[in-house]
């Protein structure tokens, strides 16, 4: 979801492709918790021991997060179209909180009507409820940038420290995953960026590609000529979602969790950093958070309309007392500071699931 940096948009045929730098350290720091691994002083050791390097993999991925801001810092002037069956025309956005630094992100929903944030610089998972207030969930993440929640309750976190990995908080507290091909996930190259959980204890997740864990943590890889980011499971887990630049990547999910038939989905409107993260409605439709907004895409893959937002938004996820309100992370890099904003809808979001 979030990091800063250059952004460079080469459009061609394989649709628009960007390159992000990662996350500015917090407080100067050059190690530890609230670093993303490509900015650690000490990832060039870890490196070392890489049987297969980042470079010979294909080069770092992106960073996760959303462009440099282009526009005039601040809030930008904004209406709401009605798109039928999901918001009403001249709605508008909330803002709920606030927070500096890179510190909101990977948001889903929780049972009560509140949501989870995942807290980069501050590595821990804070839970913001119905009413708005706030407590911390969970401490020392390593980063913990993203956040994925299956149908059975288990919750992870990706840790974008280094040593990345694929963290589960509840109902227990352990790794996951950290290695792939019997390297260090950081010998990948890159961020960590978004990740969505199936029923069976696996995770998938994106880090320049797309990736999956099984629930021992043995770690695939999929796709070809992808450039991703945000990732979700379709409420019957039998399709996955990523966003691809410009596009939006659908694969089918067999019952063993691989992926099979890479296609195009859709495309996205607008231009710039492209698609980031991504949420369900109760009715299939697809959310998916781009320099334009929220895009709203039909399970025909047709593009029903775009809610615009007053700043870029790099998360989203419905949840409320009836799951008819639409959360989404805010960024204003100028300002280096989040929010978490909502609207209500007439869509809701699915039942029993963060997103």
């Amino acid at each position: 979801m979030k990091s800063t940096g250059v952004l460079a948009v080469v459009l061609g045929g394989l649709g628009a492709m960007a390159a992000w730098g990662q996350s500015p350290n917090p407080d100067g720091r050059t190690t530890g918790p609230g670093v993303q691994a490509p900015r650690d002083s000490r990832e060039p050791e870890v490196l070392k021991t890489c049987k297969v390097p980042p470079t010979a993999r294909g080069g770092r991925g992106p960073g996760r997060g959303p462009a440099p801001a282009a526009a005039a810092p601040g809030p930008r002037e904004y209406t709401v179209p009605e798109i039928p069956g999901v918001v009403a025309a001249g709605q508008r956005w909330k803002e709920i909180w606030e927070v500096d630094g890179n510190n909101a992100d990977g948001i889903i929903a929780t049972k009560d009507g509140g949501i989870l944030i995942a807290q980069n610089d501050k590595s821990e998972v804070v839970k913001l409820d119905k009413d708005g207030k706030t407590s911390i969930a969970f401490a020392d993440t390593n980063t913990g940038g993203a956040l994925a929640m299956n149908s059975k309750g288990a919750l992870f976190v990706n840790s974008r420290g280094l040593n990345e990995s694929i963290e589960e908080l509840a109902p227990h507290r352990q790794t996951l995953a950290n290695h792939y091909n019997g390297d260090s996930l950081d010998c990948i190259g890159g961020v960590l960026n978004d990740l969505t959980a199936d029923s069976k204890g696996g995770v998938y997740f994106t880090m320049g590609g797309v990736f999956y864990s099984d629930s021992q943590g043995k770690v695939f890889r999929y796709g070809e000529n992808l450039f991703t980011n945000g990732i979700v499971l379709s409420a019957d887990e039998k399709h996955l979602y990523v966003t691809n630049g410009m596009t939006i990547a659908e694969f089918d999910v067999k019952k063993d969790g691989a992926l099979a038939n890479q296609h195009e989905f859709t495309k996205l409107e607008g231009s710039g950093f492209g698609g980031d993260g991504s949420a369900f409605d109760a009715a299939g439709r697809l959310y998916v958070t781009s320099n334009a907004g929220v895009q709203v895409i039909g399970t025909d893959g047709k593009n029903l309309g775009v809610i615009p937002t007053p700043r870029d938004v790099i998360s989203v996820a419905f949840s409320g007392p009836d799951k008819k309100t639409l959360y989404a992370v805010s960024r204003d890099n100028a300002q280096n500071k989040d929010w978490i904003i909502a609207i209500e809808m007439i869509a809701m979001g699915p039942k029993g699931r963060g997103k």
